[in-house]
């Protein structure tokens, strides 16, 4: 990024936006987050075998670009505050701008839209799925047209913002089901993507004592170091219950005890980076929390996904 200039060619300056505030690296955790919703969906309607074929590997596609125009709304949203806090990102050195931004959303819901069309091979439940995933991200972007109000009410306003996960996930497990219904276990899923979303959620909003600002909320602001950290662990605690839930479903019963123990090293992993940064809190723990907490999320889907295969298995079609 220090070498661009605005002289620099778009696609280049394009790529240094996505480097830095939509790295192509998230798209692990954006199919995995997928593939383990399609799966369920599809052990829903066939609980004797997972077929995993191109179609949906060409749904990733819509999926990314949900995350992506999510991006793109944010860059809207908080752009006078990141002008002032953060003058250097592309972006708000004007290396590109939020016009180029608004294309790239264009497209994205555009995609959405036609991939979910071509996937209910018409005007189906997937579709369906995903009006409802696309209504609630455009009220977040207008942040529910409370935006002053609902800004001063940190723990409120991540709650709000985590809505849209859980609908997505009903989205992208409807892609796995196709025509069917998909059966109420599947809502799990939706329980797991709140609370391990919300663990993160809250955790790249803990501060250090010399990162905190006035003008940028933070966890650490609002509950204490202790009582931020101690949250986190509660609710990387509950997506452990919620995977359990998920995992009887999965085994038709109690699976073998190791599944137990699968399913307590993330939680056990995070653990030891926020008692760390409990006790010695500053900017170089926080990214260590943010590591470990972002590990323990990905394994959370891991073991599901993980799960769903040894019960079913998984064949290419």
């Amino acid at each position: 990024m220090a070498d661009l200039t605005k002289d620099s060619p778009f696609p280049a300056r394009f790529l240094g936006w996505m480097n830095e505030r939509f790295p192509f690296s998230h798209g692990i955790l954006f199919f995995i987050l997928y593939a383990t919703a399609v799966t369920a969906g599809r052990l829903s309607t066939n609980p004797e075998t997972i077929e995993f074929g191109l179609r949906e590997v060409i749904g990733f596609l819509p999926a990314w670009c949900f995350f992506l125009m999510l991006r793109v709304f944010d860059e809207h949203k908080d752009y006078e505050l990141d002008c002032q806090n953060y003058p250097d990102r592309v972006l708000q050195s004007g290396l590109i701008t939020l016009g180029h931004l608004k294309v790239a959303g264009g497209f994205a819901i555009a995609t959405q839209f036609a991939g979910s069309l071509w996937l209910d091979q018409g005007f189906g439940l997937i579709t369906y799925w995903w009006l409802a995933t696309f209504a609630y991200s455009l009220l977040m972007a207008k942040e529910f047209f409370i935006g002053e109000w609902l800004e001063k009410r940190l723990t409120l306003y991540a709650v709000s913002h985590m809505v849209v996960m859980p609908i997505a996930m009903m989205w992208f497990a409807q892609i796995g089901a196709g025509a069917s219904m998909l059966t109420p276990e599947v809502g799990l899923l939706a329980g797991l993507s709140f609370l391990s979303g919300g663990s993160f959620e809250v955790t790249r909003k803990l501060r250090g004592p010399e990162e905190e600002r006035d003008e940028v909320q933070s966890y650490t602001q609002v509950m204490g170091i202790k009582g931020s950290t101690t949250f986190i662990f509660v609710l990387l605690m509950g997506s452990a219950g919620v995977q359990a839930g998920l995992l009887h479903w999965i085994f038709q019963g109690a699976p073998a005890f190791w599944w137990y123990l699968l399913l307590l090293i993330g939680p056990a992993i995070a653990l030891i980076t926020l008692v760390k940064f409990a006790k010695e809190p500053s900017a170089k723990t926080r990214k260590a929390n943010e590591g470990s907490v972002s590990l323990a999320m990905l394994l959370s889907y891991v073991v599901v996904v993980s799960a769903i295969i040894a019960k079913a298995g998984i064949t290419w079609a």
